[in-house]
């Protein structure tokens, strides 16, 4: 008869031995159901079966009886498997809530009439530790000094089991001076499952900065060697400061007057040092302080070296140059200048700077190609000029000063006339020029008569014009008169009847029309003083080719003159004409 099935019930065990060698063990997980085949072969003539198990001094304790006949189970007082026990019909028993106790060799007996069968099995529990933790942590290690690091702790393992450490996943081994590694275990006696605890002390480097560690525990289990893995833990690693350096804020290229400069000083230690001795030029005193320190409405003469360092190691200094950037303008003159017209008005911008700087001038909100120099003044020149300079490299560095120039001038008259090509009217004008601007108001001679019922052009640079249009059957004199705050000016023309042809006088040139033609002008010029080179080239050449005739060139002389006086004699007649 072979070995019984197994009663299916919750429980975990393998089971290993030789029936023919007498031993067979079952491996049961703690807390689990222990299930222990009777292994016999049950004879005809049974009378009972009846469970044993040995104590060490090899002498037995019975637990469980079952008749073969009456089918009857009974359990034997032994109190550490009170209500623990179950014994199946083919003797299979099984002891419920597995202790660490249990480990015992167990005998099943089958007795006939005339026989006793035995069959022992051994039991072994295995209990599986707590996952390891690493606790007692170090706040922080030190670069070269040995110092606790922490313990790994792993609890209720039974059989007791093995605790390695790793760092960064490789395993640490024990290294005098560097790498100590203490190792303990201690047995619950109730219990009897066993707590493990290995504590490491270790001698750290600057490499173990982000660093993992972590533990293990291997123990046996019901299948075999397993390992657990704690969490990693990462410390804080405290290091001397080998080195300082020293910022500026804001920026040290952008600093300029007024500024508030912070130095900071930083060490590369862990943890950073938070006092230091900062030194500001041509003081040989440091000034202790934290990692900062503020300098508040610097002037130009703040700019120099500046060094930081630490209080108990004052050689190890760090330094940096600064630059305070500056920007000063004057304008000459400045603010409101009244002038007269035709006076000369020198003007000067001057910049003192840190760096070069770009300057810009505006008039009347409209950027100038150049610097104003005034000569000789116009009304057009009348304005609010802008010095403005800036450096770019600086933001905010920026400086102006304005100009605002008046140019005043006594009231100037001409007066024109134009007859409508009808012949029925007369278009008088009246030009004035001068600033303030002037008033202006038309009479007629000898009855003085006011014409209110005129035409007035804008006034634009000092210049504007009053026109009237009128019918005469007689002849008449009219009268402008201009007035400002420096002078009454009048003058008079005289109309003729409509009746009566006259010579018209040409309107002025406005402003406008005035630069027309001096830039056609300054062009003519550029044009002839680019022909007089050319001719002088070729009149050398001509020179010398003529040199030797003196009679032809007198003649080609006055042939010359002749030809530029009947020119000049016929300009002078076309202007009679018109």
């Amino acid at each position: 008869m072979g070995v019984p099935p197994v009663v299916k019930k919750r429980c975990a065990f393998i089971m290993i031995g030789n029936r023919g060698l007498g031993w067979y063990t079952v491996n049961s997980a703690y807390g689990d159901t222990i299930i222990m085949p009777c292994r016999l072969d049950v004879p005809h003539n049974l009378m009972f079966g009846k469970w044993k198990y040995e104590k060490p001094d090899g002498s037995p304790v019975f637990i469980a009886f079952r008749s073969s006949t009456k089918k009857s189970v009974q359990y034997d007082d032994v109190p550490e498997y009170k209500d623990r026990l179950s014994l199946s019909e083919n003797y299979t028993l099984s002891i419920s809530n597995a202790r660490i106790s249990d480990e015992k060799r167990f005998v099943c007996m089958l007795v006939t009439e005339d026989n006793v069968f035995e069959a022992p099995t051994t039991v072994k529990v295995f209990k599986q530790p707590s996952k390891p933790e690493i606790v007692s942590k170090a706040p922080f290690l030190e670069t070269e000094q040995l110092k606790q690091l922490g313990d790994c702790i792993s609890k209720d393992s039974y059989p007791d089991g093995n605790i390695t450490w790793y760092r960064n996943g490789k395993v640490l081994q024990p290294l005098e001076g560097v790498v100590v590694i203490i190792f303990k275990k201690q047995m619950d006696p109730v219990t009897q499952l066993y707590t493990m605890t290995s504590s490491l002390e270790y001698k750290a480097t600057k490499a173990d900065i982000q660093m993992p560690f972590t533990c293990s525990v291997t123990y046996f289990g019901p299948s075999g060697q397993k390992t657990v893995h704690s969490e990693q833990a990462i410390f804080d690693i405290y290091y001397p400061t080998e080195q300082v350096t020293i910022q500026v804020l804001p920026s040290k290229n952008a600093i300029k007057e007024g500024d508030n400069i912070t130095l900071k000083c930083l060490g590369n230690g862990n943890p950073p040092p938070e006092e230091f001795l900062f030194y500001l030029p041509g003081q040989p005193e440091g000034i202790r302080s934290s990692n900062t320190y503020t300098l508040t409405d610097v002037r130009r003469n703040a700019t120099g070296d500046y060094k930081c360092s630490l209080i108990d190691k004052r050689s190890m200094i760090a330094s940096t140059a600064i630059t305070v950037h500056y920007l000063d303008l004057s304008l000459n003159p400045s603010g409101e200048v009244t002038k007269q017209i035709g006076d000369a008005l020198p003007v000067s911008c001057t910049i003192s700077a840190s760096r070069n700087a770009t300057v810009v001038w505006m008039k009347d909100n409209i950027r100038l190609r150049s610097s104003p120099s005034f000569s000789s003044l116009h009304y057009q020149d009348a304005g609010n000029y802008v010095c403005e300079t800036a450096l770019q490299e600086v933001e905010g560095l920026k400086k102006r000063e304005s100009l605002t120039l008046i140019v005043e001038g006594k009231p100037q008259i001409k007066m024109t006339k134009k007859t409508d090509p009808s012949g029925l009217s007369k278009t008088i004008i009246c030009h004035v020029e001068g600033f303030p601007k002037p008033a202006i108001q038309w009479t007629i001679t000898g009855s003085g008569s006011v014409i209110n019922q005129t035409e007035e052009s804008p006034y634009i640079n000092g210049r504007y014009y009053s026109k009237i249009i009128i019918s005469p059957e007689e002849n008449v004199t009219l009268t402008c008169t201009a007035e400002n705050q420096l002078e009454r000016t009048v003058n008079s023309l005289n109309v003729s009847a409509i009746s009566i042809p006259e010579h018209d006088e040409a309107d002025e040139i406005s402003d406008e029309n005035r630069e027309k033609v001096n830039d056609q002008a300054k062009l003519i010029v550029g044009i002839v003083v680019g022909l007089l080179l050319a001719a002088l080239v070729a009149g050398v050449v001509y020179w010398l080719y003529m040199k030797k005739s003196k009679t032809a060139s007198k003649h080609v002389n006055k042939d010359l003159g002749n030809l530029e006086e009947n020119k000049k004699l016929e300009e002078n007649n076309h202007k009679t004409e018109a």
